[in-house]
């Protein structure tokens, strides 16, 4: 059994048996021995940084032991000191648009940067030259303005190259050891080139460094500002994002588990509701997915706004994800256009039924309620998914329609049902199992106020429409509930609410109020709706001409002027 040691390497605590320990500390005394003097500390945190990274990317868990195999793993990347010998050249800087050794990430290069370096990281990143970019940003920035949030954004949250890995990384050079010591050595040129051409540069230096004061300065203020304000909308985006994601789940998994709990009490209105057949589990995976998961990236957005050092999910999850939520938005367009089809036929069932009325008779309308849904007989329920009194599950709807209209046969009345459907003799079918009744008792008409229809139908926006066809000079008298229902789609024959104790005469542009206060019977019979949107009352009397506006949601143009003794008459028609 071999011994184990506790180290700390690169900020990171491993377990190593004793074996693997002396191999590991042979390497960095060889790579310590091949340097020269110029950089060497550095160079070597870097390295055992780089090394610590490998280290724990091998290690299935903190408390696995490393031992010989990931050393050697280690080494293989790193490489042997004495492959190297790194000669003196001349560094200049270039943008490498492919380099197969590594893969580069996005950092920010303030060492060739003017401002915050996101655009020298970028060009970095892109292998273009950061000068285009800067002539784009310029040019964003005084066409559109649209460049300075998303400057801003990178600035916040992508990371400053400082260490060494970090800037081989950027540029996508591979972390190794002759990169690392080339890295810092160029790094020491520069700063060396710098010294001896102080004294050709003494003054425009001098100015630089001023202003170079002077921005750092500026920018640590916009950045102490800046952050500020990320905090602020991270602490926004987590809150939002964490409540919505909850509620989406709680819904999905309520929908997921509906087919084991069907007497949930919102189970039905989904299902009414749902047009294209598609079971309510898969519409719950559905949601979850094409919500839930920009939701949990917004999630994970403002996490990392108020916390830069957050480990990512890595690149398989993010690709798993990704891939899940663009099957889900697929899936969803899909079912969406097939939900659409599914209403795109409408079929109605007539039913036509005389009234034996007289001439001189007044024809009655009166809408009755059932009690045992509801305690009114003024509808506003569009649909409700209850049982009936034989305990039977029901659609019940107060979506019925009155419409008077004029004739030259005998009165007569006529019941549409109407539904839709995805084709015309589904939609037809659909209409034929909405349950409404009438009566007829001598001159009064009574009718439901209400429809049913079974559960198994769904919600297909079902209606009833009642049209009473009466000759020209029938009385109607309407009861307080039917101007609930009454509708001028067809016709300019309308009455307004509570009206009770008015009796109307069907005349041939109108239904005539016979016995409605003056000022009530002159706006009945004065409106103008040349915009469909205003009526308008001209009154002239003892007391002068009066003109009264009163907004009406009708459709009609003006047919014809007429004096009469003190009023002005104006004929409407739709």
């Amino acid at each position: 059994m071999n011994k184990t040691v506790s180290i700390n390497l690169g900020g990171f605590s491993f377990h190593i048996d004793e074996d693997a320990y002396q191999k590991l500390s042979r390497y960095f005394d060889a790579i310590k021995r091949s340097l020269s003097p110029d950089g060497r500390d550095e160079i070597m945190n870097d390295i055992e940084s780089r090394v610590a990274e490998l280290l724990s990317e091998k290690l299935s868990n903190e408390k696995q032991v490393v031992a010989l195999a990931e050393i050697d793993a280690v080494i293989a990347v790193m490489g042997q000191p004495e492959d190297y010998r790194i000669e003196d050249e001349t560094t200049q800087t270039t943008y490498t648009t492919y380099n197969p050794s590594g893969s580069k990430k996005l950092y920010r290069d303030k060492e060739k940067g003017m401002l915050g370096g996101v655009l020298a990281g970028l060009g970095h990143y892109f292998g273009v030259d950061p000068l285009w970019l800067r002539i784009i940003m310029v040019i964003l920035l005084f066409s559109w303005g649209i460049g300075f949030i998303p400057y801003i954004i990178l600035w916040i949250l992508v990371p400053e190259a400082k260490t060494t890995s970090e800037k081989l990384e950027m540029t996508g050079q591979p972390i190794t050891i002759s990169n690392i010591e080339k890295k810092v050595k160029e790094g020491f040129g520069e700063i060396s080139d710098t010294i001896n051409n102080i004294d050709h540069k003494k003054i425009a230096d001098g100015a630089k460094d001023g202003a170079q004061k002077v921005a750092s300065s500026i920018e640590d203020v916009f950045m102490t500002i800046f952050k500020a304000i990320a905090k602020v909308i991270g602490v926004f985006i987590v809150i939002f994002s964490a409540m919505s994601l909850l509620g989406i789940i709680v819904a999905s998994l309520m929908m997921l588990f509906s087919a084991a709990l069907p007497e949930l009490p919102w189970a039905h209105e989904i299902n009414g509701g749902n047009l294209s057949e598609i079971p309510l589990w898969l519409i719950g995976i559905l949601m979850l997915f094409t919500i839930g998961i920009p939701l949990f990236f917004l999630f994970l957005l403002g996490l990392k706004i108020l916390m830069p050092n957050l480990k990512s999910i890595g690149s398989f999850g993010k690709m798993t994800l990704l891939g899940l939520w663009i099957i889900a938005v697929i899936s969803s367009i899909y079912f969406g256009v097939r939900q659409a089809t599914e209403s795109g036929f409408d079929g109605k069932v007539v039913k036509k039924e005389q009234l034996l009325i007289k001439p001189t008779d007044t024809l009655n309308i009166k809408f009755r309620f059932n009690d045992y849904f509801s305690k009114t007989a003024k509808g506003n329920t569009d649909f409700r998914f209850t049982q009936d009194s034989t305990q039977n599950e029901v659609i019940y709807s107060n979506n019925i329609e009155l419409h008077i209209l004029k004739t030259t046969e005998a009165p007569y009345i006529q019941i549409e049902r109407t539904a839709e459907g995805k084709s015309l003799s589904e939609a037809r079918k659909r209409a034929e199992k909405i349950r409404y009744n009438f009566e007829i008792q001598g001159n009064t008409l009574i009718l439901d106020n209400y429809l049913l229809t079974e559960i198994e139908n769904k919600y297909r926006n079902q209606k009833v429409k009642v049209f009473v066809y009466i000759p020209e000079g029938t009385v109607v008298h309407p009861d307080e509930n039917a101007g609930e229902y009454i509708e001028n789609d067809y016709s300019n024959y309308y009455f307004g609410h509570d009206d009770e104790s008015r009796y109307y005469r069907l005349e041939k542009e109108e239904l005539k109020c016979l016995n409605c206060p003056e000022e009530e019977e002159e706006y009945n019979e004065e409106e103008i709706d040349s915009t469909g949107t205003k009526t308008t009352t001209v009154t002239i009397n003892e007391n002068g001409l009066q003109i009264k506006e009163r907004e009406k949601v009708t459709n009609k143009t003006v047919e014809g002027v007429e004096v009469r003794n003190d009023k002005v008459i104006i004929t409407t028609k739709n």
